[in-house]
C-alpha cells in the first residue's frame, strides 16, 4: 500500500518510521506491549492512512481496543475508518499481510477486552473515564499484503 499518510501525531509518526525502517526490531514492543502497523482507508477521502497500535492476540487473530490516546466521546479516526472499509493491512514485525477488520460483540468482546486489559491495564482506566464503550477489534488474515 503505497502513497500512505502517516499519522498527523508527531510520536506516533515517528514510531511508524522506526517500525518500518526496522522491520519492526525498533517498535514492535513499546511500554512492554507489542505493537503493529495498521494501514487503512480513510472513510471520506479514500486515502491510506498508516498508525501504529497495541495488539494482542488470539490464536491467528490480532485484537486491537479502539480507545484513542485520549478518553474521548468519539472512536478513533482508525476504527471508524475500518467499520467503514474493514479490509486493511498490518505489519507485525517485517510480516505484512491484507486482514479484514470486525468488531467484536458480546460474549467475544467480553472475553477479548480481558484479553487485552490483561497485556495493557491501562485500558480499565480509559473504560472508567470514558463515556462510550471502547469497541474491541478482530482483524482475520485473508491473504497476501496488496
Amino acid at each position: 500500500m503505497n502513497d500512505t499518510t502517516e499519522s498527523p501525531d508527531p510520536s506516533v509518526a515517528e514510531h511508524v518510521r522506526r517500525y518500518l525502517d526496522t522491520d519492526g526490531a525498533s517498535g514492535h514492543l513499546e511500554a512492554g506491549v507489542t505493537n503493529l502497523l495498521l494501514t487503512h482507508r480513510g472513510r471520506k477521502t479514500g486515502r491510506l492512512h498508516r498508525t501504529a497500535l497495541f495488539y494482542g492476540q488470539d490464536g491467528d487473530r490480532h485484537v486491537l481496543v479502539a480507545s484513542g490516546s485520549v478518553v474521548t466521546a468519539t472512536h478513533p479516526q482508525w476504527y471508524l475508518n475500518l467499520v467503514e472499509h474493514p479490509e486493511a493491512e498490518i505489519q507485525v514485525l517485517a510480516r505484512r499481510f491484507a486482514v479484514r477488520a470486525r468488531t467484536a460483540e458480546g460474549a467475544e468482546r467480553a472475553r477479548l477486552w480481558e484479553l487485552m486489559v490483561q497485556l495493557a491495564p491501562v485500558y480499565r482506566a480509559y473504560a472508567a473515564r470514558s463515556p462510550r464503550v471502547i469497541p474491541v477489534v478482530v482483524l482475520e488474515e485473508v491473504g497476501p499484503a496488496v
